[in-house]
């Protein structure tokens, strides 16, 4: 059977019909030279489509609060409340998200995923005015969760495509693709405040509407499902009992979970802290999003070749040293200092988001090898990836929510971000601790599995 012929899908499974593989063996150097390269690549170029626009749906709210000025009623902690719902809202859907790909197919899940984007942008079209209530805004807000969703979807599905020595660089692009989306609608907004102020948030949405449209389009004519992705709930509990899943969840709020949450409170953060007006702070938040998402490939290409443990490792210590920084800036009231030690933060987020990315599916390849039950065990390193990658995008975007609940507490209380970056530095120092500890440190004895997980 050719690989490219449509086949109905398997009992149980969903009905909507579409492009499917049935045979998919991306280790097989031959396969992979021959057809996986070529299909794989496809669909990554549409996912990172997609998702890319399900990150700028998710920011949206980073982008509106620029336009809400006194006629809104609106406190400095409410705007930071209507940046961090969607982030509680997306964190949540990730799991869903995960489990729907398995459910119906990576293509058919992604035309539905980019479908539900228009949702949020078109109540925000209609709800979006001067005296609307705070709780209205809100509930808008939380749908644009959905946003959310779309990455962890996006990355279960095109694992499954690539094999292990081509991981780090497909996830870090497909991700990296995605993330610039924030930068993107943050680079609208201010093209849009510099040509009409902020009285016409709606053109932002205008412009993303026709766009979710044609993602969706894409998406049914140029991608594909695969078969040999089963909605293996087994592989979802046996990952949440294990380990590493919750240790690679915890690293991963510090690297996605601060290049989420920085991103949504940068722009915040500029104009309460430094008194910049809208069109200034817009002028420098889309620098942050856009320099995190550019690194993220690269990060995940270095923890292909030196070992994705080291590169998270040097990276939260670099993360550190931005803290720093930052903190030594806000004493001394320096802007410039304080934008570098900020763009120095989502540099080193966005490297990290890489590396710990491409862990991942190193340590269950690692734990297959290991592994005495009879079957492929390469099938169930990537089912068990593709768990632990759904698991682990849920709980790091959760540090996009404490990260802006810490600045809504910090500026309440201290009238400044000071609080909250001493916060964030005692963080990057457990998460120092905790790679060196886990993955890094060479253990004193051979006798158990832990020799391989130092090598990832």
């Amino acid at each position: 059977m050719s690989i490219a012929a449509q086949t109905a899908p398997d009992a149980g499974r969903s009905r909507l019909g579409g492009r499917w593989i049935e045979h998919w063996t991306p280790e097989d150097p031959d396969f992979w030279k021959n057809i996986g390269a070529k299909v794989a690549n496809r669909n990554l170029w549409f996912s990172i489509l997609t998702e890319h626009i399900g990150f700028s749906i998710w920011s949206l709210w980073s982008v509106m609060v620029l336009f809400m000025g006194p006629k809104y009623g609106l406190s400095v902690a409410d705007k930071f409340y209507l940046v961090s719902t969607p982030t509680l809202v997306g964190a949540i859907l990730r799991l869903p998200y995960t489990l729907a790909v398995a459910r119906f197919g990576g293509r058919n899940w992604t035309i539905i995923s980019a479908g539900l984007l228009l949702i949020p942008t078109i109540l925000c079209a209609i709800v979006l005015r001067p005296g609307v209530s705070f709780s209205t805004l809100l509930i808008v807000a939380a749908v644009a969760g959905v946003g959310g969703g779309n990455f962890a979807s996006s990355m279960t599905n095109i694992n499954a495509f690539y094999p292990e020595q081509k991981k780090g660089w497909a996830l870090g692009l497909n991700a990296g693709g995605g993330n610039l989306g924030v930068a993107a609608i943050q680079l609208l907004s201010l093209g849009v405040i510099a040509w009409s102020g902020t009285t016409s948030p709606h053109i932002i949405l205008y412009v993303y509407i026709p766009l979710i449209v044609v993602a969706a389009v894409c998406a049914a004519l140029f991608m594909d499902n695969l078969s040999s992705v089963r909605n293996d709930t087994k592989a979802l509990k046996e990952a949440a009992s294990d380990p590493q899943t919750w240790i690679m969840s915890f690293l991963y709020i510090g690297t996605f979970g601060s290049f989420i949450g920085y991103s949504f409170a940068f722009g915040l953060v500029l104009q309460n802290q430094f008194g910049r007006t809208p069109l200034q702070a817009a002028g420098i938040t889309f620098l942050g999003p856009l320099v995190g998402s550019l690194i993220r490939p690269v990060g995940g290409r270095l923890a292909d070749r030196l070992g994705g443990a080291k590169v998270t490792l040097w990276n939260f210590l670099a993360m550190a040293v931005s803290v720093v920084v930052i903190v030594g800036a806000s004493e001394m009231k320096s802007l410039p200092a304080f934008t570098v030690g900020f763009l120095a933060l989502f540099f080193f987020s966005g490297l990290g988001n890489g590396s710990t990315y491409k862990m991942i599916p190193a340590i269950f390849r690692a734990k297959a090898l290991t592994r005495e039950e009879s079957g492929d065990q390469l099938l169930w390193a990537r089912r068990m990836s593709g768990a632990v990658i759904g698991i682990a995008g849920a709980v790091g975007a959760l540090g996009g929510l404490f990260i802006n609940l810490a600045f809504r507490q910090s500026f309440l209380t201290a009238k400044s971000g000071m609080p909250a970056f001493v916060a964030f530095l005692a963080f990057y120092l457990i998460c120092i601790a905790v790679t060196y500890f886990a993955y890094v440190r060479q253990p004193s004895t051979t006798t158990t599995t832990e020799p391989l997980f130092a090598k990832i």
